[in-house]
C-alpha cells in the first residue's frame, strides 16, 4: 500500500477548514509523518491514521508551522504503547528546538534523532536536499530501485513457474533463461516533499521524474514579490518545477489564508505551467494513492 494523505494543507495561519501542515506517506510497511504542525494528533484521528503506524518521522525545518505537532504526536505514541522505533529526521541546526519539543513530550517510546546538516541519503531509499528559505531547510525524497515487469506469458513460454520465478529475480539467470528475456523495465517508483522554499536546485533534484512531488504553493502568481521576499513558491513556480523535472503527479499545499477555502485559482496556474504533469490542489484529509508505474524510456 502506497498513498499520501494530507493532514492539513494551510501554512502559517490555520482556516476554519484548513489545519496546519501535516502529511503522512504511506510506503509499504513504513508510515513517514512529515512536518507535523499543531493539530496533527487530532488530524489523524480524522484521517484514520493510528499513531502505531508511524516509524519515521521527517521535519523540513523548525518553523512552528512545521514542528509544533511533534509533541502531542509523540506523546500519543507512548500512550498507545509504540513498540517500534521511531526515527526522527532533521536539520542538524534545529537541534535545540527539536530538543525542546521532544523533552515536553510524554516518555516511554523509542525515540532515534537523526540530525543531518547535508545532501545526501539518511536512511535506506531516502535523501534529503537542502531547500532556499529564510533558515535552514531540506527537502525529501524517497524512492525504490528500478527492476522489471514479468510477463507472464514469456515466463510460461520458458518453463518457469512457482518457486522458480523468485530464483529467476534474485540470481538473473536460471536454467540459461534470462531475466530480460521474461521481463520488460520497470522504473522504481518515487516521492518527493518540498516544503518552504525559493526556487532552487536542491527542489529540482528531489523533484527530478518522481511520480509523486508534494510541494508548497504559497502564492499566486500574482505574488511573486512576496514569495521571493519569504523565500516561498508561487503556483505557478510549483507547475514549472514539475514541468521541468517531469514529475508524474504534482500536489499542492501549504496555502497561504489570504486565498481562503477556494484555491481553484491556484490549481489554475500551476496546471498553467505544469505541461502533461497531473495537478491536484490537496484539502485536508486528502487520499491520493500513487499512480501507476511508469516504463523506464
Amino acid at each position: 500500500m502506497r498513498e499520501f494523505i494530507a493532514l492539513g494543507t494551510a501554512s502559517q495561519v490555520p482556516t476554519r477548514t484548513r489545519n496546519h501542515n501535516g502529511y503522512v506517506l504511506r510506503w509499504d510497511g513504513e508510515g513517514l509523518l512529515f512536518d507535523p504542525g499543531e493539530g496533527t494528533q487530532r488530524q489523524m484521528i480524522y484521517a484514520g491514521v493510528p499513531s502505531t503506524q508511524i516509524t519515521r518521522i521527517c521535519l523540513t525545518h523548525v518553523h512552528g508551522d512545521h514542528c509544533y505537532g511533534l509533541p502531542g504526536v509523540l506523546s500519543r505514541m507512548a500512550l498507545d504503547g509504540v513498540g517500534h522505533p521511531v526515527h526522527l529526521h532533521y536539520p542538524a541546526s534545529g537541534e535545540d528546538v527539536v530538543r525542546a519539543l521532544v523533552s515536553v513530550s510524554t516518555p516511554g517510546i523509542d525515540l532515534r534523532l537523526y540530525p543531518h546538516g547535508g545532501a545526501g541519503t539518511i536512511a535506506p531509499g531516502l535523501q534529503v536536499q537542502p531547500l532556499k528559505h529564510r533558515i535552514e531547510t531540506y527537502g525529501y525524497r524517497l524512492g525504490e530501485p528500478d527492476g522489471h515487469s514479468l510477463l507472464p506469458d514469456k515466463l510460461a513460454a520458458a518453463g518457469i513457474h512457482g518457486a522458480d520465478v523468485g530464483l529467476l529475480q534474485r540470481r538473473g539467470v536460471l536454467g540459461g533463461v534470462r531475466l530480460d528475456d521474461v521481463s520488460v523495465p520497470r522504473r522504481g517508483q518515487s516521492f518527493a516533499f518540498v516544503m518552504d522554499t525559493a526556487p532552487c536546485a536542491g527542489a529540482e533534484e528531489l523533484a527530478d521524474r518522481v511520480d509523486l512531488l508534494a510541494a508548497e504553493s504559497t502564492f499566486s502568481n500574482d505574488d511573486g514579490q512576496l514569495a521571493k521576499q519569504y523565500c516561498h513558491l508561487t503556483a505557478g513556480q510549483a507547475g514549472e518545477l514539475a514541468a521541468s523535472a517531469a514529475v508524474g503527479t504534482l500536489i499542492l499545499t501549504h496555502f497561504s489564508s489570504r486565498h481562503g477555502d477556494d484555491v481553484t485559482g491556484l490549481e489554475d496556474q500551476a496546471r498553467g505551467r505544469a505541461r502533461s504533469t497531473t495537478v491536484i490542489a490537496a484539502h485536508d484529509l486528502d487520499r491520493i494513492a500513487f499512480p501507476k508505474r511508469r516504463r523506464l524510456p
